[in-house]
């Protein structure tokens, strides 16, 4: 059993430390979700692990037509309905096809960040921290609580919290959602490739033939007598 104070872990590490996908892409989500550390995602994998094992073993026993499957399989699926994790009426086929981000964006932190209350992921947390994010009007300080759908529409501003002043300077402005959501789709959107038209030849100017309007100037030289020598000109 071991002593309450030191409870066990809730979460597997990766088994190899070092790998370069795995990093990077650990690396994203902890930036995209503004989490604290790599643990958090760690913790999401496991559950999202149980649920896919859970998933499996159900449908392997469900041919058999064993009515406990059936209910094991009902239970399963309204858990994860209940958590907005899956839509409407799902399948244990729709439980295999989840990722680890199915599961980090039902943390009070993400849904406290996309309804508005907060400008970016981190500050979220923080506000959940300190205590001004309440569900239902009771205060939670766990920013990995996950949030079920009836709450979701619950979550606002502590009574009392200075943060309930629409003038407060942490207050994310009215019109920020909006650009958020549009400065998000802009960077998601490929961007379109120009296709390079070719450049039009350019003919050279014709130009106007004119007449020459200078006329060459005759030079009129005049005929001189010759002039002998002793200074005595030829008649």
């Amino acid at each position: 059993m071991g002593k309450p104070k030191f409870s066990r872990k809730r979460y597997e590490k990766p088994s190899h430390p070092w790998q370069a996908d795995r990093i990077q892409a650990e690396n994203e989500l902890v930036q995209k979700y503004g989490l604290k550390n790599k643990r958090e995602i760690w913790k999401a994998e496991t559950a999202l692990k149980r649920y896919r094992g859970q998933a499996r073993e159900l449908l392997a026993k469900i041919r058999v037509g064993d009515s406990q499957t059936k209910k094991e399989s009902d239970q399963l699926l309204t858990r994860l309905t209940k958590l907005n994790i899956l839509p409407a009426n799902p399948t244990l086929d729709d439980v295999l096809a989840l990722n680890t981000e199915s599961i980090l964006s039902r943390r009070l932190q993400t849904v406290t960040y996309l309804k508005g209350l907060a400008s970016i992921p981190t500050q979220a947390r923080q506000l959940i921290s300190h205590g001004h994010i309440a569900i239902n009007g009771r205060k939670v300080t766990v920013p990995s609580y996950m949030v079920t759908k009836e709450e979701e529409g619950n979550i606002s501003y502590l009574v009392g919290s200075p943060m309930n002043d629409a003038m407060h300077p942490a207050r994310p402005k009215p019109d920020f959602k909006s650009a958020q959501i549009k400065k998000e789709a802009a960077a998601e959107k490929p961007k379109e490739q120009k296709t390079e038209q070719p450049a039009e030849e350019t003919q050279p100017e014709k130009i106007a033939d004119k007449p020459d309007e200078i006329k060459e100037e005759k030079t009129v030289v005049e005929d001189k007598p010759e002039v002998k020598e002793g200074g005595k000109q030829d008649e």
